[in-house]
């Protein structure tokens, strides 16, 4: 897949007073750190955070978390409109440790909405609707779009030939071969430092490719195929089963949204 050019920004984004904005397709955040706690919605557009333990990936009407002191850097996949909710930081210890996506309800949705527009609230409101947004999130299952990313050599160089084609169909000891390692080490170490197989592993990073490919309007079909399945029911599956929703349900999802 042909990634989009780097546009690097400001650490603080190009937001208004609102803390909302849009993030055009390839912007680049570079590497930083936040004293609070960060919300990022992104209601358009892809939005994929990523750290030293992987890669975080927030479809449309998903909500980034990142804790705070957490290096994370970012990247927008098509034009991405991302609202931001900045958390204090004695209100963190109830979420994650680590950045996390999670789902997005409908009440949820609508105090994000009031929380970025440009609009007086009365005293204690934006307070109470923050808590709103805390309590919500208790009750929604973490949506894991998450690619951990190895330490080993030997797993990073074999990774980093799926990341060039994640379309390869090169079995582990094929990878083993290229990079010097034999497919049993390779097996053992997935399990190891990734917690996963070889085979979830390389579905997850084909699912973060094609949540890129449906983004920019590619159908079901010829997504699957460029994205190393051999047929679109397997796909789905896949698809279904780590985003929480099925190719085209996402696809009709982004057409809404513009």
């Amino acid at each position: 897949m042909e990634m989009p050019k780097t546009r690097q920004t400001s650490p603080e984004f190009d937001f208004d007073t609102t803390k909302r904005g849009w993030m055009g397709h390839g912007t680049h955040v570079a590497v930083h750190r936040h004293r609070q706690g960060q919300f990022l919605y992104p209601s358009t557009g892809v939005l994929a955070t990523t750290t030293e333990l992987g890669t975080w990936v927030a479809p449309a009407d998903r909500l980034t978390w990142t804790p705070p002191g957490f290096e994370h850097s970012h990247r927008a996949y098509g034009e991405t409109e991302v609202r931001v909710l900045e958390v204090p930081r004695e209100l963190c210890d109830g979420l994650p440790g680590r950045p996390t996506v999670f789902a997005v309800t409908p009440l949820l949705r609508e105090v994000l909405v009031a929380l970025t527009t440009d609009r007086p609230f009365q005293p204690g409101a934006r307070e109470r609707l923050c808590r709103v947004v805390l309590d919500e999130l208790t009750d929604i299952p973490e949506q894991f779009v998450y690619l951990p990313e190895p330490r080993d050599d030997r797993l990073r160089a074999a990774t980093a030939l799926l990341h060039a084609d994640p379309a390869t169909s090169a079995t582990l000891a094929e990878l083993g071969r290229a990079v010097g390692a034999g497919e049993r080490t390779l097996s053992r170490l997935f399990q190891a430092e990734l917690g996963m197989s070889f085979h979830q592993w390389r579905t997850l990073l084909r699912v973060q490719h094609a949540l890129v490919h449906l983004l920019d309007g590619r159908p079901v079909t010829s997504t699957a195929l460029a994205c190393g399945w051999s047929n679109p029911t397997s796909f789905i599956e896949a698809f279904t089963a780590i985003v929480g929703q099925t190719p085209g349900r996402y696809q009709s999802d982004l057409r809404r949204a513009r």
